[in-house]
């Protein structure tokens, strides 16, 4: 089951962790850090993009399989009433 919408106030935010972390030293590379971050978040949202875009592909494999399954008799017999030249029986 998928979470239900997003709570924005539940989403921490940088100034949270900065607060946090009021001992550090000022001779902290901030450069360094926010690199640090974007690496990180990017590797995180690339890695849920993966796991969405899998979820979605076996989702949509279960839907063609279930609808090959529900299409492939009539498809057949039209077929082999075409290839033997039968009439078509309506009913």
């Amino acid at each position: 089951m998928s979470p239900g919408p997003l709570d924005p106030s539940t989403i921490p935010i940088l100034t949270d962790a900065v607060e946090d972390a009021a001992g550090i030293s000022p001779t902290v590379d901030l450069a360094a850090i926010r690199s640090a971050v974007l690496a990180a978040t990017f590797e995180l949202a690339d890695s849920l993009i993966k796991d969405a875009a899998r979820d979605i592909e076996s989702s949509l494999f279960e839907r063609v399989l279930e609808r090959l399954h529900a299409q492939l008799p009539q498809l057949i017999d039209r077929v082999l009433r075409e290839q033997a030249s039968i009439p078509e029986s309506h009913g």
